[in-house]
């Protein structure tokens, strides 16, 4: 539904990985929740009324709350539009990760509130009725709450939004507890069960699933999370297809809001190029990253010494040592540093998994101990890098 109204609402509606472009659908949608939900509110307030059933009067009031909700979404996403400024020289693009966050909180304390009510509901049940015109009500709202989670998951996915998929999970659990409301109600009214207090316990302890789930995914970018293995190799093929590069570590992304990216990694280079030639050629693919993923990029050059024989037979030594301790393992950015005194210091990087099962003392203690016997007089500088995945 979002998508589609985008077409008549939103000017290039197809660049979506533009940021106000972006923008627009984040406020589209907050929009159409505002007037979906308040029409769905009113209605259900009026079958609540008419039926006595504090079922369906709290799933009017689940509708006022994702009222608020849409305001949030549509605040948020107006504030995380805006330029970068002196306060804020990564822009405003995190605001939508905190609206987003906020429409969870607002999910869990009405599931909290479900409960609260449905637990007195059990202690004095009132008298229900039921009608042909309620269930038509409730049959509509479900309809139109299914219309909202399908629009808005798909403009989710589109713009990779977790404050839209938050709002798209609202609405899916809104889906289910109005079903079971109104399910409740028909066998109320045909067999006089009173159901009511029960499945709205039921229905709070769902809608408060939801939320936890809805907040974990807008905590993780907050905090900070790993990129995507797919970004990642797809940045490291984008590199990696100059052909003066050698190889590619350490990048890191931090992440501004969904269009807010800082990026910085280490690209190896032969050691025996012009360094001014290296600067052009790593400025050009600064641009291109730049360009790609409207993200700020710093490339590292990490030169590559390729010849020297000390260097190739002393990285033969060390790449069988780890791959001794570990063939998962692997180690990068090796130097072999001469010294006039007596002896000399290799250098290495090793990507190691944050959940590994030896220390990073006991790594560098363990190889040092090795490439010690084979080569009594070297020193050793060794660096863990901390990865996902060796």
């Amino acid at each position: 539904m979002i998508c589609f109204l985008a077409k008549f609402f939103i000017k290039d509606y197809t660049q979506v990985k533009n940021a106000k472009v972006r923008q627009q659908y984040g406020v589209l949608s907050g929009a159409v929740g505002i007037f979906l939900n308040l029409i769905l509110f009113v209605s259900k307030l009026i079958a609540g009324f008419i039926t006595g059933s504090i079922s369906i009067m709290a799933d009017a009031l689940n509708n006022l709350s994702d009222v608020g909700s849409s305001v949030v979404t549509l605040v948020g996403f107006r504030l995380s539009g805006h330029e970068a400024d002196e306060e804020h020289p990564f822009g405003h693009g995190r605001i939508e990760y905190i609206a987003g966050l906020i429409v969870a909180l607002l999910i869990i304390l009405m599931g909290v509130e479900l409960i609260r009510t449905s637990f007195g509901k059990i202690l004095n049940p009132g008298e229900i009725s039921f009608d042909p015109v309620v269930a038509g009500i409730l049959i509509f709202a479900i309809f139109v709450k299914f219309l909202m989670y399908m629009g808005n998951k798909e403009a989710a996915k589109k713009i990779e939004s977790p404050a839209l998929n938050n709002t798209a999970l609202d609405s899916i659990s809104d889906v289910f507890t109005t079903t079971v409301v109104l399910v409740c109600a028909i066998i109320t009214s045909k067999t006089g069960i009173v159901l009511d207090g029960y499945v709205g316990i039921l229905v709070g302890i769902l809608i408060v699933k939801t939320g936890l789930d809805a907040a974990k995914d807008t905590i993780n970018p907050l905090l900070g999370e790993p990129p995507s293995k797919e970004l990642v190799k797809e940045i490291e093929d984008t590199v990696l297809s100059h052909e003066n590069i050698l190889g590619v570590h350490d990048l890191v992304i931090h992440n501004y809001g969904p269009t807010g990216l800082f990026m910085s990694l280490h690209a190896e280079v032969d050691g025996r190029l012009d360094l001014v030639t290296v600067h052009d050629f790593i400025d050009d693919i600064e641009n291109e990253l730049r360009a790609k993923y409207s993200c700020e990029v710093v490339i590292h050059m990490d030169p590559v010494v390729i010849g020297d024989k000390d260097t190739d037979r002393l990285k033969r030594k060390v790449s069988c040592i780890v791959k001794n301790l570990d063939p998962e393992l692997k180690f990068h950015d090796f130097r072999l540093k001469h010294s006039n005194d007596k002896g000399h210091r290799v250098a290495f990087d090793l990507s190691v998994p944050y959940k590994y099962s030896m220390k990073d003392d006991e790594i560098t203690a363990y190889l040092e101990d090795r490439i010690k016997r084979v080569e009594p007089d070297i020193e050793c500088d060794i660096t863990i890098d901390k990865t996902e995945k060796a």
